[in-house]
């Protein structure tokens, strides 16, 4: 297999010096000021039906950084502010293309903190990184290896609302081979009661992590409600404790939906899903954290951006396709399909289980869209009928 180049982002730890955070510090707030201000121009220039590119507001910066109020504005690198104008074009650019909202401006307290270096902003040699107006590299676990020969194009230095400092550096890995071919497929249906279904009969359990840390997440929300409000050094630390519950539990969720797409991508040539609109199905009051903490949109991410690294075809099965009430043996669909059956049988005289049947039923018509062509989409159910993604959003959470 010839090995393709992909762009990846390596993500590390570090533990910076007290020097070295303060300019960090200095250097996030830099980052969104500038971006504030910009948007702010830009948006004064939009009521005035007038348009600022970046160039514009490049030369605005070098404006902002000869005034006296502003002028702490040139004791950081150049570079991340530069950056975070590039953003602002971007996030325009989507905006004007209807594919995201308007900008908004970036909050001090609940604002992510990162700052973007690239190549002119930092040093890279002999497996130590220093980024610009720093005398020291920083101290960085290295958890992986980067690839053999890569250099990083872009680094990315953040702090989370734990307090836990990264470094991200987007390289070129040209090591990345297509997996070898095979005849396997599998049809997965996502759920709650079980995280996912598949095609074979398997069912993944719902580990549920955000329930299993929910009595201390609870606790420590009630201590930081009863803190006093303002930016006191108790309310710090009882934030920071909240925010080390939620980063646990994000770690856990991520690290088991790595380990599941990866196994799937592996054993399987075509994967096969079902097209969910979590964005709708999260605005259900009781459902939105059951949702939310399966992370079915991630997995789709996860498994798409493997799947095109590997050689493999993933298919997204229309969300209106009557899965869960289509006998995935003679095909006949049934007419209603009450949320608390599980198993029912048809009148060919098949058993089903529910979520079994509908993993059977994407794989089927997924493989029948890979010989009909890309652009051919499942029969939409019948206009009295229910869809499987309301069935989901209706279910309760157990």
């Amino acid at each position: 297999m010839t090995a393709t180049c992909v762009k990846r982002a390596f993500k590390y730890r570090f533990s910076p010096t007290d020097a070295q955070a303060a300019e960090l510090s200095r250097t996030f707030g830099c980052v969104r000021k500038v971006y504030n201000l910009a948007l702010a121009a830009r948006t004064e220039a939009w009521a005035r039906q007038e348009r600022v590119n970046y160039n514009q507001t490049s030369a605005m910066l070098t404006a902002w950084k000869k005034t006296e109020e502003l002028a702490y504005l040139s004791e950081v690198s150049s570079v991340p502010l530069q950056q975070t104008l590039r953003h602002l074009q971007g996030a325009f650019t989507h905006f004007f293309a209807k594919r995201a909202k308007y900008p908004r401006f970036k909050s001090r307290k609940k604002s992510r903190k990162s700052a973007e270096y690239t190549t002119s902003g930092f040093r890279f040699r002999d497996g130590e990184l220093t980024l610009a107006k720093m005398a020291d590299p920083l101290d960085i676990v290295w958890s992986r290896p980067l690839p053999e020969g890569a250099s990083p194009s872009t680094v990315t230095v953040s702090q989370d609302a734990a307090g836990r400092w990264f470094v991200s550096l987007l390289c070129e890995d040209t090591g990345v081979k297509p997996l070898a071919a095979t005849d396997s497929a599998v049809g997965v249906d996502v759920g709650l009661d079980h995280l996912l279904t598949l095609s074979t009969g398997e069912k993944i359990a719902n580990p549920r992590h955000g329930r299993c840390d929910r009595v201390a997440l609870a606790k420590a929300q009630r201590r930081l409600a009863k803190k006093a409000k303002g930016d006191g050094a108790n309310r710090r630390k009882a934030r920071r404790k909240v925010a080390r519950i939620y980063a646990r539990i994000t770690d856990r969720r991520r690290d088991g939906l790595h380990k599941l797409t990866t196994r799937l991508v592996r054993e399987n040539q075509t994967i096969v899903i079902e097209d969910l609109t979590v964005r709708t199905m999260v605005r259900n009051r009781s459902l939105a954290r059951a949702i939310s903490d399966a992370a079915w949109s991630e997995f789709r991410s996860m498994l798409e951006y493997k799947a095109a690294w590997y050689g493999r075809e993933v298919i997204a099965v229309d969300r209106f396709f009557p899965s869960s009430r289509l006998c995935s043996t003679c095909g006949t669909l049934q007419e209603k399909m009450p949320l608390h059956v599980r198993t029912w049988t048809c009148d060919c005289g098949t058993t089903h289980d529910r979520d079994v049947n509908a993993a059977r039923n994407l794989l089927a018509v997924g493989l029948a869209v890979t010989v009909c062509g890309a652009g051919v989409r499942p029969q939409r159910s019948s206009p009295g009928g229910q869809s499987a993604t309301k069935q989901k959003a209706s279910r309760r959470e157990p």
